[in-house]
């Protein structure tokens, strides 16, 4: 559709520029349209920018069963934005804090940035985690139970507090403001996103589901075997530019992932995606296409990131859709006002962030990092 490939499995999506160049991520164009990736194949990877994890709001402390709610419920995992069931390794997490919490007699407490751990019942649970862990000889079932203890302890640390359709402050919940539009059937974003941004109440990921709905844009977490199977198992269809007829829909939507997470947590994503992806299709390299015509986010404002001219990934997505709305052939499918309906979810989030810290008494001024590489 995008591109000229003789095979073409999904479409690949990079909103950001890697530390290093490398040599099949192309750089974008002065004209509005999108680049082109090489003549293999287009998968649908993207990268994402969150801030750094230090700006994020620290969480008040939980104390007990994460808010006294026992075990995760599948509609309880559902309600946190995903139609998947609760994956294994998370509802063994969160079985064995539970059982940790009644033989001890200590309260689970959680607070600060993560909802990670805290009081005595830390110490305790520090020691378990870590023996669990050595005890694991494969490293991709470490990686599986790091993520699981991460989204384990987000779950039962969030609960009671956040929303669970904005993951923000109850007191603060936008949903009401957010509006809901039709992503086109033919494109489908997946937010492969690190459990260290999950329930991150400045993510921006979150809002594409919000808007387009969990179908149009489901939510994979890295380390998730079930999540990571399901992204994996799509059919991805070849098709070239010259036979592509956006009318028919055959061969099903054409994915975009978009790596969700900070700067650091993102280059983890692109590796493990470059790993599967080499170990299904023999291929060293994913390709990838770029944006010519991507701005900075409007949440640049609020949260830090390594330059302007890089961005977080809802922005990204609504570069995508409107450098789409621009191709002839692609006119009428109003990628244009699904852009906006983007758009309009990130300055409600901004908004709504931006009204916490000034009620808050916190800064809302940008943190000024790595200042050589912004304007």
């Amino acid at each position: 559709m995008l591109v000229s490939p003789s095979c073409i499995r999904a479409v690949a999506f990079f909103h950001r520029r890697l530390p290093r160049p490398l040599p099949f991520l192309l750089q974008p164009r002065p004209p509005p349209r999108l680049t082109p990736a090489p003549p293999r194949s287009t998968m649908a990877f993207s990268a994402e920018s969150a801030g750094e994890e230090a700006d994020e709001e620290a969480l008040p402390a939980v104390t007990g069963s994460g808010g006294g709610g026992g075990e995760v419920t599948a509609e309880e995992w559902r309600r946190w934005g995903t139609s998947s069931p609760l994956p294994a390794v998370v509802d063994a997490v969160v079985r064995e804090l539970l059982e940790m919490e009644a033989e001890s007699g200590e309260k689970m407490r959680f607070g600060g940035v993560g909802s990670k751990i805290k009081g005595d019942f830390k110490d305790m649970e520090d020691k378990k985690h870590r023996a669990v862990y050595e005890t694991l000889a494969d490293s991709d079932k470490k990686l599986q139970y790091f993520s699981a203890r991460q989204i384990a302890c987000r779950l039962l640390g969030s609960r009671g507090y956040l929303c669970q359709k904005c993951w923000l402050p109850m007191e603060d919940c936008m949903c009401a403001k957010l509006g809901s539009c039709n992503l086109w059937q033919g494109v489908r974003f997946w937010l492969y996103m690190h459990p260290k941004d999950f329930l991150r109440q400045n993510n921006t990921g979150k809002l594409l589901w919000q808007v387009f709905g969990i179908e149009a844009a489901p939510l994979c977490l890295f380390g998730i075997q079930e999540h990571e199977d399901i992204m994996k198992g799509k059919s991805f269809v070849s098709v070239s530019e010259q036979e592509y007829n956006p009318h028919d829909m055959k061969d099903g939507p054409i994915n975009f992932v978009l790596l969700d997470g900070t700067w650091s947590n993102s280059a983890a994503l692109y590796r493990r995606l470059k790993e599967r992806w080499t170990a299904i299709w023999g291929e060293e390299d994913i390709p990838c296409i770029s944006l010519s015509t991507l701005s900075a986010s409007v949440m640049h404002k609020l949260r830090p990131q390594p330059a302007w001219d890089r961005t977080c990934t809802a922005a990204a997505a609504a570069g995508l859709l409107w450098e789409l709305d621009m191709r002839p052939e692609l006119s009428t499918f109003e990628f244009g006002k699904q852009a906006e309906a983007v758009e309009c979810s990130l300055d409600v989030l901004l908004d709504a962030l931006t009204a916490r810290r000034i009620r808050l008494g916190r800064s809302i001024t940008r943190k000024q990092r790595h200042n050589r590489n912004c304007i």
